[in-house]
């Protein structure tokens, strides 16, 4: 006789992100990028108006005028940073941030019995790597088995709480940690295109931790789907180059998402109806693609309101992001809620997770800031 394999939930989820809003500091690189184009410089000010984004966070400080890109800050005009730089950059900021949003968990003796160590990152590279240097920091177990989801994009975080999932089913005393970071600040461009900046004004630096295990409490994980929409292989690139990782992000990106989710609707939400999914976690990759999704399933307004409230307050954060938004959403969560989450990436892909609230509300921490190794505080 087959044994039922056991239930996945995300028991805790905490957020941190950086102490420097820089989302003003960009506006004004960005006008001053596209001086002497006025029609560009106009279209520009009116897409950051409507971007839904207030503000954005980084782990580099701008100058004391308020400038990321004078002679003494991190990309001074005509001299950005090469690649080994801004690496160098994430070595010397990544633990601290994922350490701050792990120990915002509150684990105590928790942290003893952490078994599992998942660490998506797609904007820094090292070894030995961020997923050392948390052990170190956050006193974990130095046994733990650890792995690296490395290079997917902003849908990462899915494909971490699929694998932890799946450890947790084939190992019922299993508990996952799972760290989202991204330092996506490190990889400004100085291009004067009008669609390469607009692609800079949505992303920040961000980092979500959870803790994945049996305990029955918070979200349960119940399906996965993966929607890969054919021949758009181009709309979403990354990839590494001498000054920085180059990305490409096509203004077709919406369209595309919204035609890939209309048609593979069924097989997303398992043949339930829209109306039967109580909480949408969607990846804010952008107004305009929680506009498309909004269209692909015909939803109301309310139902991506989490989504936009992250997207305001932190910008796209890539593999981070949906986790913020599942933290909010399951904060005041009832019990038996169910729930779509979904995030888009290079490919173009799609990854998709049904979960529903086993107990009403998850423990759940506000995002902050971390400015030191050893110190946070929070933002709200």
């Amino acid at each position: 006789m087959a044994t039922a394999q056991a239930t996945a939930y995300v028991n805790r989820i905490a957020t941190a992100v950086p102490p420097h809003d820089v989302h003003e500091t960009f506006l004004r690189f960005a006008q001053g990028q596209l001086e002497g184009d006025r029609r560009n410089a106009l279209l520009f000010r009116r897409m950051a108006e409507r971007s839904g984004i207030e503000h954005r966070y980084s782990c580099l400080e701008p100058t004391h005028e308020g400038d990321m890109t004078g002679p003494s800050a991190f990309y001074p005009r005509g001299d950005f940073p090469n690649t080994a730089e801004r690496m160098h950059m994430f070595e010397v900021h990544a633990g601290a941030l994922g350490a701050a949003a792990v120990e915002r968990l509150g684990l105590g003796r928790e942290r003893d019995p952490i078994t599992h160590l998942l660490v998506t990152c797609c904007t820094g590279f090292s070894a030995p790597g961020i997923d050392l240097e948390l052990i170190e920091r956050c006193g974990l177990n130095p046994s733990v088995e650890r792995t690296m989801i490395g290079f997917m994009g902003c849908y990462a975080a899915i494909n971490a709480l699929k694998l932890a999932r799946h450890i947790v089913r084939s190992e019922p005393r299993a508990r996952v940690l799972v760290v989202n970071l991204e330092l996506c600040s490190l990889h400004l461009q100085e291009v004067t295109e009008l669609d390469q900046i607009l692609s800079f004004l949505l992303f920040a630096d961000g980092c979500a931790a959870c803790l994945v295990t049996a305990e029955p409490h918070g979200a349960a994980l119940d399906s996965f789907h993966a929607v890969l929409v054919p021949d758009t292989a181009n709309l979403i690139t990354w990839n590494i180059r001498d000054f920085g990782f180059d990305m490409v992000l096509s203004g077709a990106v919406p369209a595309a998402i919204q035609d890939g989710l209309r048609c593979c609707a069924d097989d997303i939400l398992r043949g339930a109806p829209v109306p039967s999914i109580d909480l949408w976690a969607v990846h804010p990759g952008g107004r305009t693609v929680l506009d498309a999704v909004e269209r692909a399933f015909d939803l109301p307004p309310r139902a991506l309101a989490a989504s936009r409230d992250v997207l305001r307050r932190y910008g796209n954060m890539s593999s981070a992001t949906v986790m913020f938004v599942l933290q909010a959403l399951m904060g005041n969560a009832r019990k038996g809620e169910t729930g779509c989450a979904m995030a888009f990436g290079p490919g173009m892909v799609a990854k998709t997770m049904l979960f529903h609230a086993a107990t009403p509300g998850v423990a759940a921490t506000t995002g902050l800031r971390a400015r030191e190794p050893a110190e946070a505080f929070l933002v709200n």
